[in-house]
This record gives structure tokens, sequence and C-alpha cells, in this order.
């Protein structure tokens, strides 16, 4: 009987990946993004275990929606209090919180269990271009090189 090797905590390896959403669809990129934060991609998936990458996303604000979702999608937020409902449109959102439109679409393709904030942890969203992270993707090209 052959017994397969079980992935340990220990022996878990994370990458870093950078994504451009400029003009790329909301849906279809958001996808990519769960499956990199996830750890479906690796050889040694399993889902017990949390094995997913680190994913830097940037220009979040020009990201692209297909259809009249730019005024058809609503977000909504309750605060716990009587008319505490907040509702913004997608473009409100783009305008004010740039971040929460790939963050809450990625949020809403996970499992909905006790990994779920800790991959979203590791998923870093930014508005423009400019990112504090750099020096992550200078190491991996390094070592890469080496």
């Amino acid at each position: 009987m052959n017994k397969t090797h079980a992935t340990k905590a220990k022996e878990i390896t994370r990458t870093w990946h950078i994504i451009d959403a400029k003009g790329q669809i909301l849906g279809r990129m958001t996808t990519d993004i769960a499956k990199l934060l996830i750890g479906k991609d690796k050889v040694n998936f399993s889902s017990h275990l949390d094995n997913g990458d680190y994913v830097v996303v940037i220009n979040a604000k020009e990201v692209a929606v297909t259809g009249n979702k730019e005024m058809d999608k609503k977000y909504y937020r309750y605060s716990g209090y009587p008319s505490g409902l907040t509702v913004l449109r997608l473009e409100e959102v783009r305008e004010k919180y740039p971040d929460r439109i790939i963050r809450t679409a990625v949020s809403g393709m996970f499992p909905k269990n006790k990994l779920r904030d800790v991959r979203l942890a590791r998923l870093k969203v930014y508005a423009d271009s400019t990112h504090p992270h750099i020096n992550h993707f200078q190491k991996i090209k390094t070592e890469e090189t080496a």
C-alpha cells in the first residue's frame, strides 16, 4: 500500500504574486486571486491547511466590470443599529474605497470557515500602482537568478 506524504505546516512555503487590475474583468481576476490565496495551484494542496501565497493587487481603482454593474451593483453594510443600513453603488465604492471592490469579491469566493480571515489577511489591495511590498518581489527575483 502506498502512503502519501502529508503536508505539514512547517513545510509550507509562500511566494508573493503581483496582479495589475488595470482593465481586467473583476470576476475573472478574483477567481485567479482566490486560487492563489487558497493554494489550489500547488501540488501539496490540502483543504484543511492554509498553504496559499501572498497576493498584491495594484490599480484596484481601474478594474473593469461588464454590463451595467457600474450603476446596478450595490454594496451593503449594516452597523447593527436601527436604520444603520448603508447602501453604496459600485461607482461610489470605486471613488471612496477602491480596495473594497476586490476584497469583497475574493471573500465571497472563499469557503465559509475559520481559514477565511487568515487567507484574506494575505491579500494586499492598493488603489494605484505604488505599494510598500516591493522588497518581497526583489528577494524572489534574486533567489531565482542565483
